[in-house]
């Protein structure tokens, strides 16, 4: 699943969950915006955790990628060296 949809279903239930309380709050409007303030901030703190979640879990995977292609580099690196080594023993031999 992207990160984008995560985020998309977030702010949705988000923007759910505070219609659904305001329709159903059977108290004041002072005492309703004052939980929905503190409702907001624990959704707004939740989304925050999520994306620090995401982006942890996301720098973990670039730094798997960035060693993979190090690693794959030196394969190469190794193989092009033992080729060139090869190359010019059979050059030396020619000669």
């Amino acid at each position: 699943m992207s990160a984008s949809k995560v985020l998309l279903g977030v702010v949705v239930g988000l923007a759910a969950g505070a219609l659904i309380g305001v329709l159903l709050a059977p108290d004041t409007g002072e005492n309703t915006r004052k939980k929905l303030s503190k409702k907001g901030e624990a959704y707004v703190d939740d989304l925050k955790d999520k994306f620090n979640d995401f982006l942890e879990s996301f720098m973990e995977q670039v730094d798997s990628a960035k060693e993979e292609a190090h690693d794959m580099a030196n394969e190469m690196t190794d193989r092009a060296k033992s080729k060139y080594n090869e190359i010019k023993s059979d050059v030396k031999r020619a000669i």
